[in-house]
């Protein structure tokens, strides 16, 4: 799964969150990049889930 889009697309979110952090950025944008990462992170891990026969959760 490193190579699927998704995969790629959470660690360049979480990428660009760090590097937000490096540059001094704070506030608002920094929270919405964390939250950008997080939820990439968190459709990867719901997605392995589902694939691996585990419980789907349903998150709103």
């Amino acid at each position: 799964m490193p190579d699927h889009p998704m995969y790629t697309e959470a660690v360049e979110a979480l990428k660009l969150y760090h590097q937000a952090q490096a540059e001094g950025v704070i506030g608002a944008e920094l929270e919405r990049l964390r939250l950008m990462a997080e939820h990439h992170f968190q459709a990867v891990t719901d997605y392995q889930l589902h694939a691996l026969g585990g419980p789907a959760v349903k998150r709103h």
